[in-house]
């Protein structure tokens, strides 16, 4: 059991059957009354945000995971296939369970897998990847009356905002949580 005092971005709880991930959190210490923490909380599975307020102290049942190493093997559809680099037994998890970690996924990359009980939770993706541009328009020169960006489509589906002189098989490192252009990597 964790209480408030225990808060965390990120940290993933228990509570009313479903697990949650602490999106944002503030502790409040009004005038008069007791203190409380007032959170933002995103529901792992479905995707849906719930804002709660916990009083001061109030326990938690916070949820354990256990991070593993597995290969993404492919995607037929609504399933994605990894691999176990530990034991190399196989599995599959849903889209739904996969969510936004799809378009950082290339095949035969090593990405971490969170377990809670034995089943697979969660992709525990790395801050950056490296993706190749599948397709862009070529940049004009002397452009620049919009700020000299343009949209790129990455080989996973990804678009992200490049400057102009990126290029269709440009290889391009990705932040994972923003989702956005940090640069160019030499092949």
């Amino acid at each position: 059991m964790a209480t408030t005092a225990d808060f965390r971005t990120g940290m993933i709880i228990e509570m009313d059957g479903a697990a949650y991930r602490l999106v944002d959190f503030q502790h409040v210490k009004p005038g008069k009354g007791g203190a409380f923490v007032r959170t933002k909380l995103k529901n792992v599975e479905t995707g849906s945000v719930l804002e709660r307020t916990f009083r001061s102290g109030e326990k938690i049942e916070e949820v354990r995971l256990e991070r593993t190493d597995a290969q993404f093997l492919y995607s037929d559809g609504d399933l994605f296939h990894f691999m176990n680099m530990e034991s190399y037994d196989q599995f599959a998890m849903s889209a739904d369970r996969v969510g936004d970690a799809r378009l950082y996924l290339k095949e035969n990359e090593v990405v971490g897998i969170l377990t809670r009980d034995g089943d697979p939770f969660q992709i525990d993706l790395p801050t950056h990847v490296i993706l190749t541009v599948a397709r862009t328009e070529p940049g004009v020169r002397g452009d620049t009356a919009q700020g000299a960006t343009k949209p790129a489509e990455l080989e996973t589906g990804l678009t992200v905002i490049v400057p102009l002189f990126i290029d269709t098989g440009d290889r391009l490192k990705i932040d994972t949580r923003t989702g956005d252009y940090i640069e160019r990597v030499s092949r």
